[in-house]
């Protein structure tokens, strides 16, 4: 007879929570999130996943001695809880790992981590592709920015020298490539030419 009642009973709980597509479990998830503000549409629908996965587990361990309503908003609140905790937890710990691409690079304020992202646009087929009495005057402007070791760098790259050979050419060290491909390359330069 009692396990009949408690059967009844949990059927009646279930069909208050979850009539109008779960509209009262939903309602009690939105008041404990209201505390927390600031959710989007997917993180209020993870939610309401949790609150299933909770509403079980409570169902499963009620004693009918307190008041269903209380214990479920209890557990609900404890696991929503816990579940933002975790999340800004991750978020903060992405954050603290996150570069920016304005950063120099090894300390140098005219190279960033942004200049050596590759791209499509390629300065040596820019150059290869115009004669050097017909440059664009945004080409010149460019070519205006660089030192002269800079232009001899990209003059023998275009002229399909390898790095090491424009070093000893050059009677360069690998730092000062490196500086002067960045500047070659960096879109504070190139920048005039789009």
């Amino acid at each position: 007879m009692a396990n009949t009642f408690r059967r009844g009973h949990t059927e009646q709980i279930l069909n208050t929570y979850y009539a109008d597509n779960a509209r009262k479990l939903h309602n009690v998830v939105d008041k404990i999130l209201l505390m927390f503000g600031g959710l989007s549409e997917k993180d209020r629908d993870d939610f309401y996943s949790l609150a299933n996965e909770v509403f079980t587990d409570v169902l499963k361990g009620y004693d009918e001695v307190q008041s269903f309503d209380g214990f479920l908003y209890s557990c609900l609140c404890n696991k929503i809880k816990t579940e933002m905790t975790s999340r800004n937890r991750y978020k903060r710990k992405t954050d603290r790992m996150s570069v920016s691409i304005d950063m120099p690079i090894d300390g140098e304020e005219n190279a960033t981590i942004g200049d050596m992202i590759p791209d499509s646009f390629c300065m040596e087929k820019e150059l290869l592709e115009d004669n050097e009495e017909e440059y664009s005057e945004k080409m010149l402007i460019y070519l205006d920015r660089l030192s002269q070791t800079q232009k001899e760098v990209l003059r023998l790259t275009v002229a399909g020298y390898l790095p090491s050979e424009i070093k000893e050419e050059l009677h360069i060290t690998e730092k000062q490539y490196c500086d002067c491909y960045a500047a070659i390359h960096s879109d504070r330069n190139v920048s005039v030419l789009y």
